[in-house]
């Protein structure tokens, strides 16, 4: 699977490369190169296309494995992007295996063997990648497989789905899918921001205002109810439906901010509406101040300690992509935003100096050293940042109308996908009439026994 990089010339007799010469970012060529050697790192905790292997997922769940399902989605993701805006298609037959493997008995993204950790959230990573795969003309799947845009179209249907909307919070969707699920009781901003991004960039690829009509009753909902800070543009993480979501979680995560500005920026775009571009001004205000302490993505949430869990290793890959995409959809935020993440990249490389290659990447990116641990999450995240810097030479996300050809399902997501009915939570009028039906079962039963007994009796 390893393509052929003059960077892997580099490499001394040892087998080791210093971080300065195999990760420069002195051009476009070094660039290209430098997200190269990253995702063939990254690539090197996948085995999905290995004998016996899964393709699409990463060794998990815990506690088999360090990754969960979704993860997976995120790495595909990351993918697409490279392949837009480095023209490397090296990874391209892996990427078409892996998304359309993981599709699910319903093509939904919903396979029924990830039931228990399957989110919102989750499901709508894969569906964001597909997402992308339309929008950047990603090399369509066979025929006889579901296109990138009708898989998009399809969780968005799920997610749309009154069975995942219910009065609780006063709308709102859940974190979990499954009703059994630990977290089925909480509605969070991550599994919403998805919601309402996909939505976003439906809209803007269709043209179908229904999709816009989602976004913006989403955006409404989550304001509302306090989970973005009218005020300060904070985005907290969510709250519990026993107490009406306001018992809000105030922690705040770097992809929530992104996974918004990102959506927002889509809105802007098609509709050029003022209240979309001060939504996403804010945003990006908020986001860059908050989240990129002297220039340099910060997870803040858990960093500068060791509180961050192998999901949050992710997260700042995330804001690289999203923050670089908004400044093709949106050019008035360019001036603003790019030199932050080229700031921000060259730490993230500074410091992927560790491992038996002397390359890889950690999390701790501000110290510009080696924090000693590493991973998928942390590779992943370097190479987003690096690759990110090319998006002046990409082109923007194309639409139905400016050239988009990738085949769409709009009635996606309507068959049997749904892993396990939601159930609502029993209450106590349920119980009575459960415990009624009980008592008068037994009381049939015991009124069969003994006629029974009466009949064996008389013909003794």
């Amino acid at each position: 699977m390893m393509h052929s990089l003059s960077t892997l010339t580099l490499l001394s007799a040892a087998g080791l490369a210093t971080a300065a010469s195999v990760f420069s970012l002195d051009n476009d060529a070094a660039i290209r190169n430098s997200a190269g050697q990253l995702a063939w790192d990254m690539l090197q905790y996948y085995h999905g296309n290995e004998s016996g292997g899964t393709p699409g997922i990463l060794p998990g769940p815990p506690p088999a494995g360090d990754y969960y399902w979704w993860e997976g989605g995120a790495m595909w993701g990351t993918l697409i992007d490279y392949w837009a805006w480095t023209g490397d298609s090296s990874y391209n037959d892996e990427i078409i295996q892996a998304m359309q493997f993981q599709v699910g008995e319903g093509q939904d993204y919903m396979p029924r063997n990830v039931t228990a950790s399957l989110g919102n959230d989750d499901q709508a990573f894969w569906g964001m990648a597909a997402m992308s795969a339309a929008e950047n003309k990603f090399p369509d799947p066979p025929s006889d497989r579901p296109g990138w845009l009708g898989l998009a179209q399809a969780v968005f249907n799920t997610q749309a789905s009154p069975d995942r909307h219910d009065e609780t919070c006063g709308g709102g969707l859940r974190w979990q899918i499954p009703f059994s699920n630990n977290g089925y009781g909480y509605k969070n901003s991550i599994a919403n921001g998805c919601f309402f991004n996909m939505g976003a960039r439906l809209f803007r690829y269709t043209d179908n205002e229904t999709y816009s009509n989602w976004a913006e009753k989403t955006w409404d909902w989550v304001e509302k109810i306090g989970l973005i800070d009218a005020k300060t543009y904070a985005i907290y993480d969510g709250g519990n439906v026993e107490h009406d979501c306001k018992d809000i979680n105030k922690v705040q995560y770097s992809y929530n901010n992104a996974i918004f500005a990102q959506g927002a920026a889509f809105m802007y775009n098609h509709t050029e509406d003022q209240k979309w571009k001060d939504r996403l001004d804010k945003l990006i205000t908020y986001g860059l101040e908050t989240f990129f302490p002297k220039d340099i993505a910060t997870e803040i949430s858990c960093e500068p300690g060791n509180g961050c869990k192998t999901d949050m290793f992710t997260y700042k890959g995330f804001v690289h992509r999203w923050y670089a995409q908004i400044t093709q959809l949106a050019p008035f935020t360019a001036e603003r935003i790019l030199p932050v993440l080229k700031t921000s990249a060259q730490a993230a490389v500074s410091q992927c100096t560790g491992g038996d290659t002397g390359r890889a990447c950690g999390l701790h990116w501000g110290d510009h050293k080696y924090d000693g641990k590493t991973g998928a999450g942390q590779e992943m995240s370097a190479l987003a940042a690096v690759q990110s810097l090319l998006i002046g030479h990409a082109k923007p996300p194309t639409t139905s109308k400016t050239g988009g050809t990738s085949k769409g399902n709009p009635g996606g997501g309507s068959g049997d996908g749904k892993i396990e009915k939601e159930a609502k939570p029993v209450t106590t009028g349920d119980k009575v009439g459960a415990s009624i039906v009980t008592i008068l079962l037994l009381g049939l039963a015991c009124g069969m026994f003994g006629w029974m007994s009466i009949e064996l009796e008389g013909s003794s």
